[in-house]
């Protein structure tokens, strides 16, 4: 990760990096780098696109000139991401944001900065690390917006490593260790690890993951600060690996199923970037965590499944196993933790794709409040979602001859979130369903995206929190 500091005062760095708005350089460099820059700059260029200039017999040796559009959150965040791109190896760099700076313009850039220079760790070798400067008057104005920055692409990049780590590596086992380990780093973080005969009631969980020789597990983290007054209860899908079982995926379909846990990355590292800003909101953290293979022991299409919450789902695809698990953790999270919200994210279908891209969520929920919070907190972030509707007449779909219900209709996105609401109960109208299939995963390095996972809903969730403790 690069390491970023603020200043007052431009040196002798061999590498400047100056912003680039509509109307020019927004930095105002004098004499002849103001001259050079002057000749050189296309003022219409889109944010996050990157200039060089190069200077060899001069200093600063190189300039970057880094577009940032119209000059809001997103753009400096294109910049910061475009910027560590084009910066070479671990030189020093002064990104000089000019006499006007704004905390968001701070915030995004070093978001940028640190989340564009992102490659993946798997415990081998250390990350790459570069000095960046950030010039801008009045530095100490600006190390909330720096340190917000900070923890949140540092959160981000705990999901990106955990996603992208290779199924022959990661396990149920072995995802309930990472996430124990890293919250024994920080203070007030409390976490439970349920297996075996505590699983007796998760009969989905149990059903997924019986297949698997790694056993399936559930992780329970929990952020409880004094004065707390909200409860925020979040569930993240946690398949470490998706075969589609005995209804077994094509070779294409499964070469990306190590990200079928991505939605329990970022839920974990959200909240573990909450307990790092010390946010004052009670947050409980439940991880569903399976292997779903192929087997003896596999579970079958036609299987009933008994629930937590006592109800029974007839499976009717093993490939449609992430609202299984995320059943039992939503009934589990109902009767057991009285939450005042409970939101889920989950690499769920893919008509996500279908209907909105990938770049966009899909987003269900009946409460206008919080899917309006949520749609907000993406915005800033950068994590678009989209609401769907969650429409009512659908829920005959559902309807099996043998169960309360089975698992996998035809209309994809819809039907799955109404599947998921009968187990929301009464928090139905506190409840969000956040399909991030689409969205965990990029095959380019563009804006602040680097190809392979996301570490989508990471950014928005801290959004999210932050804002219910203002």
């Amino acid at each position: 990760m690069y390491s970023i500091r603020l200043t007052d005062h431009l040196d002798d760095a061999l590498t400047r990096i100056v912003p680039i708005g509509a109307p020019g350089p927004l930095s105002h460099p004098d004499g002849a780098l103001g001259a050079e820059i002057a000749a050189l700059v296309e003022t219409d260029q889109a944010a996050g696109a990157v200039q060089i200039l190069p200077r060899p017999l001069a200093t600063p040796a190189k300039v970057l000139l880094v577009h940032v559009g119209t000059g809001d959150e997103a753009g400096w965040r294109a910049a910061g991401a475009a910027a560590a791109r084009a910066l070479d190896g671990a030189e020093p760099a002064q990104f000089h944001l000019g006499p006007a700076a704004s905390a968001d313009a701070v915030r995004g850039v070093a978001e940028g900065l640190w989340l564009g220079g992102y490659r993946y760790r798997d415990g081998r070798e250390e990350p790459r690390t570069a000095d960046v400067e950030l010039v801008a008057n009045g530095p100490q104005a600006y190390g909330e917006s720096l340190e917000l920055a900070r923890v949140t692409a540092r959160a981000t990049w705990l999901a990106r490593d955990l996603t992208n780590a290779p199924p022959s590596l990661k396990n149920p086992d072995w995802m309930a260790e990472e996430i124990s380990g890293a919250a024994a780093k920080r203070t007030g973080l409390q976490v439970r690890v349920r297996a075996g005969a505590e699983l007796a009631r998760f009969g989905g969980l149990r059903a997924v993951g019986g297949g698997s020789r790694f056993k399936p597990c559930l992780v329970e983290l929990v952020w409880e600060p004094p004065g707390a007054t909200t409860h925020v209860v979040l569930v993240g899908k946690g398949i470490t690996f998706d075969s589609g079982g005995l209804s077994i995926k094509t070779r294409p379909g499964m070469k990306l199923m190590k990200n079928d846990m991505a939605g329990a990355a970022a839920v974990a590292a959200a909240t573990l970037a909450a307990a790092d800003l010390g946010l004052p909101v009670r947050i409980t953290t439940l991880l569903p965590l399976a292997e779903n293979a192929v087997s003896g022991a596999a579970y079958r299409p036609g299987d009933v499944i008994t629930h937590y919450d006592g109800t029974t789902s007839e499976s009717t695809n093993s490939d449609a196993e992430g609202r299984l698990v995320l059943a039992d953790a939503l009934a589990y999270a109902v009767a057991e933790l009285e939450p005042d919200v409970l939101i889920d994210l989950a690499t769920l279908t893919g008509a996500a794709n279908v209907a909105l891209g990938s770049s966009i969520a899909a987003l269900y929920g009946d409460s206008d409040e919080l899917t309006a919070a949520l749609i907000t907190a993406g915005g800033a972030a950068g994590e678009p979602m989209w609401r769907m509707p969650l429409h009512g007449d659908y829920r005959e779909l559902l309807r099996s001859d043998v169960a309360d219900r089975h698992s996998s209709p035809m209309h994809g996105g819809g039907t799955a979130a109404l599947f998921l609401r009968d187990f929301a109960g009464p928090m139905a109208g506190r409840w969000a369903h956040v399909d991030m299939a689409a969205t965990c995963w990029s095959e380019t390095s563009e804006l602040e995206l680097t190809r392979g996972a996301t570490g989508w809903g990471v950014r928005a969730l801290v959004r999210y929190l932050a804002a219910l403790s203002a």
